[in-house]
């Protein structure tokens, strides 16, 4: 107490009297009293107040539950002293002792987990007086101590159920602050945001957004977008069932904006850009392919896309707002072929109309638009381009003469213009852009080689591929460097026509190897790896077809100029270098400065594929080539026998099936005769015993034959006919039988023969496998053991 007396003055003993009060007084309304001057006192002297009160508070509110008012005093005394006030004006360092206060008694209030389930059933009390500071406190506790209050609320019986009530709440400020509350619960823990949407929070949360005025509305619609990503971001069970409960379709009207674009609000700016991180959240590229595939499915579907496109198109558009609308509608597409055919079939209204496409690389290749735009717009034509044939075919064949329209611009102009332009943004940018219409496209990249560039009057053109390599040995700056050796290396990649188009200029790899040779400073080194890597690569897919750049003579050439380990120590640089790494993380381009956009993402991929090979590559000798050359022959050959064992294989299966389908139609054949003769033979046995029953009456009635003499005639002519047609009767049905026999044995005959049949071409598979090469022997036996196991039910 002494303590308290030095840093309160006179205040510490009326706090210690108010707190016994509240401990020992009888009468509610002197316990009312005291709560109410503990809370007035609580933001002033939090400390002492948090230190002394905290226990008597709590007891409070699970004694005087019947009282609405003390139980309010109570919780806004507890805020008072937990939470820590962001609005005040304060420096660094009281901040920072008032956040350590909070958290002290945060840590001290949910040493009991009880605390925290108390506050959940206070949440139950309609009262505003009581709900209000409730949903406040808890805010409070998680800000402080987020994933401790976390597990304690999960684990509570109903406790999120509680939570998510406060949505339906009639009072605005209860439901705003229920927010806030879902807001902290909801943050890095899969397990909550899970229960929360399974507690219809996607439908109540729209409801809302739409109540408030979508894009329109105030910070209510901001907090319910942010609650939105918190329960989508990362969390695929959730992104599933917003999927699933057809909730994608109900964003569109979010993106219905009217022609007059001008005089946006700050919070609708805000409301309308978390919205689009919404949409990229349920195709994030990070998403799996399948789930990322059937969001973009339904956005195209349901005319989400199109309501992008449109923005996209429109005027007076905020700049950040059209900035992320480009990013949106970049990862909308990517990968889909559908969404990417309908992205290249908009138009921009203008007049004439162009298409969209050709506008955004205007602005791509503009040096004086925003360097954010910039990016944005060339992570969209990569997203066009991803995986998408069609896509690519249709850029480069805008750059070859027979498609050439001089009447207007075309992609592949403005990609060549931004190439060998004098800013060393849009050389990047452009070389990268084209780089990307040739990913894992040998067609397109034999069809770029046609390209034929006019450098000036008089002069005869030179192909684009030349052109690239010109303005490297002119000594740009690094950026423009870096972008062409990009574009050179994934160009000739895996395709040895452009490998050998690149080694017939005489001066190509001359200078390459100066360029690696040489001891430049830190800028260079990264130009060094890329001439490297492209070197590497006129190695690996050399098809020899030139006799002065075979791959024995340019590993020779890099022995003597260069140095085996100096060349792969350059090229080993490029996985090295910072920005490397940084590319390699996402494929969007994303860069703090334009000086530090060096290095695309799906090079990234090219660089890691190819290093290890083309170090392999440069240090073998000719003659672990011709040995590995030999070894593949071999193994072909191997191949080779192994598809004529195969197709043997399915030759005898296709028999041994028809041979099966004989005996089974056979053998069902066999039944039917087998019933047949069963039914005549028990038809011949019933006639046997009306045949004897009629002679044993024959015989009575003879001996009993009476005066009619006509009469006794007539019925012994007529027993006489019915005995003799019984006789033929029999006769027959006899014939049938042995016709029968016959049939039935000529069947198992057939099946007999079938059986051998079958046996023989096993046999005949069995001498054909054993006299097989020596390198397949196994292979032949386990083969015919296997097939013996088939036969062995026949034999």
């Amino acid at each position: 107490m002494n303590f308290f007396r030095g840093v309160m003055g006179g205040q510490a003993q009326p706090i210690q009297k108010l707190c016994d009060r509240v401990a020992s007084s009888t009468l509610l309304e002197d316990r009312r009293d005291a709560v109410r001057a503990l809370k007035a006192l609580s933001k002033k002297y939090r400390m002492e107040v948090g230190t002394q009160a905290m226990d008597h508070l709590v007891n409070i509110l699970q004694t005087d539950r019947s009282d609405s008012e003390i139980l309010g005093y109570a919780l806004d005394t507890l805020y008072n002293i937990i939470c820590n006030d962001e609005e005040e004006e304060q420096d660094e360092n009281t901040q920072k002792q008032a956040d350590d206060l909070g958290a002290q008694f945060t840590d001290k209030f949910i040493q009991d987990p009880e605390h925290v389930t108390l506050l959940l059933t206070l949440l139950e009390e309609f009262d505003f007086h009581v709900r209000w500071p409730a949903v406040k406190l808890l805010t409070a506790l998680l800000k402080n101590q987020c994933v401790q209050v976390q597990g304690i609320i999960l684990v509570s019986p109903m406790g999120v159920s509680r939570l998510m009530d406060l949505l339906a709440d009639s009072r605005e400020v209860i439901r705003n602050d229920g927010l806030l509350l879902l807001q902290q619960l909801t943050k890095s823990n899969a397990a909550i945001q899970k229960i929360v949407a399974f507690e219809n929070a996607f439908e109540r949360l729209l409801e809302i957004i739409t109540e408030e005025g979508r894009s329109d509305g105030g910070i209510v619609v901001e907090d319910c977008l942010l609650l939105l990503l918190n329960l989508l971001k990362n969390n695929s069970s959730n992104q599933n069932f917003f999927k699933e409960g057809s909730y994608i379709q109900r964003m569109k009207p979010w993106f219905e904006v009217g022609d007059d674009n001008s005089g946006w609000s700050a919070q609708k700016v805000t409301n309308l850009h978390l919205m689009l991180q919404l949409v990229r959240v349920m195709v994030s590229p990070v998403n799996s392919p399948g789930a990322t595939a059937s969001c973009q499915k339904s956005m195209y579907l349901c005319g989400l896309l199109q309501q992008l496109c449109t923005i996209l198109m429109a005027t007076g558009v905020p700049a950040d707002i059209l900035t992320e609308t480009i990013n949106t509608v970049s990862e909308v597409i990517r990968g889909s072929q559908v969404n990417q055919d309908y992205f290249a079939s908009v138009n921009a209204p203008s007049n004439p109309p162009r298409p969209a496409i050709v506008v955004l690389l205007m602005s791509m290749v503009n040096e004086r638009q925003p360097f954010v735009l910039r990016c944005a717009v060339l992570y969209c034509f990569q997203c066009f381009l991803y995986k998408n044939q069609k896509g690519q075919g249709e850029i480069v064949a805008t750059l070859l003469p027979s498609t050439i329209d001089a009447n207007s611009i075309s992609a592949g102009q403005l990609l060549c213009g931004g190439l060998f332009s004098a800013d060393s943004l849009s050389n990047w940018c452009a070389a990268v852009a084209l780089a990307h219409a040739l990913q894992d496209n040998i067609t397109q990249k034999e069809q770029l080689l046609r390209v034929q560039l006019a450098t000036s009057l008089g002069k005869p053109p030179v192909s684009l591929l030349q052109q690239c390599t010109n303005i490297l040995s002119q000594g740009s700056k690094v950026q423009t460097r870096v972008g062409l050796l990009m574009l050179l290396c994934t160009w000739i990649s895996n395709c040895p026509i452009a490998v050998t188009h690149f080694l017939h200029n005489q001066e190509n790899v001359p200078f390459l190897t100066a360029q690696i040779s040489e001891n430049l400073g830190e800028d260079e080194r990264l130009v060094q790896g890329l001439c490297a890597l492209l070197l590497g690569i006129c190695i690996y897919y050399n098809d020899n077809s030139l006799e002065n750049c075979t791959k024995e003579k340019l590993k020779q050439l890099i022995e003597k100029r260069i140095g085996k380990e100096n060349f792969v120590e350059k090229l080993c640089f490029i996985t090295k270098h910072e920005l490397y790494s940084r590319a390699a993380q996402k494929p969007q381009p994303a860069f703090p400065s334009p000086e530090q956009m060096l290095f695309d993402h799906e090079f990234t991929k090219l660089v890691k594929e190819l290093e290890g090979v083309i170090t392999k590559a440069v240090h073998k000798s000719s003659e672990e080539e011709k040995k590995e050359e030999e070894v593949k022959k071999t193994l072909e050959q191997h191949d080779n026998i192994v598809t004529q064992y195969k197709e043997l294989i399915r030759e005898q299966d296709a028999q041994i099936q028809e041979l099966k389908e004989q005996v089974a139609s056979v053998s069902s054949q066999n039944d039917e005769l087998q019933a047949t003769i069963t039914q005549q033979l028990s038809q011949i046995q019933q006639h046997k015993d009306q045949y004897n029953i009629l002679k044993l009456k024959l015989g009575k009635e003879s001996q009993n034959q009476s005066n009619s003499q006509g009469d006794g005639s007539q019925v012994n002519g007529l027993q006489t006919e019915e005995l003799t047609q019984l006789r033929e009767e029999v006769e027959e049905l006899r014939k049938k039988h042995t016709l029968l026999q016959t049939q039935l044995g000529d069947k198992d005959a057939l099946i007999n023969s079938l059986v051998s049949n079958c046996l023989c071409v096993y046999i005949y598979s069995a001498l054909r496998k054993y006299s097989a090469p020596l390198n397949f022997a196994t292979f032949s036996q386990t083969a015919e053991t296997e097939r013996l196991k088939v036969c062995e039910p026949w034999v």
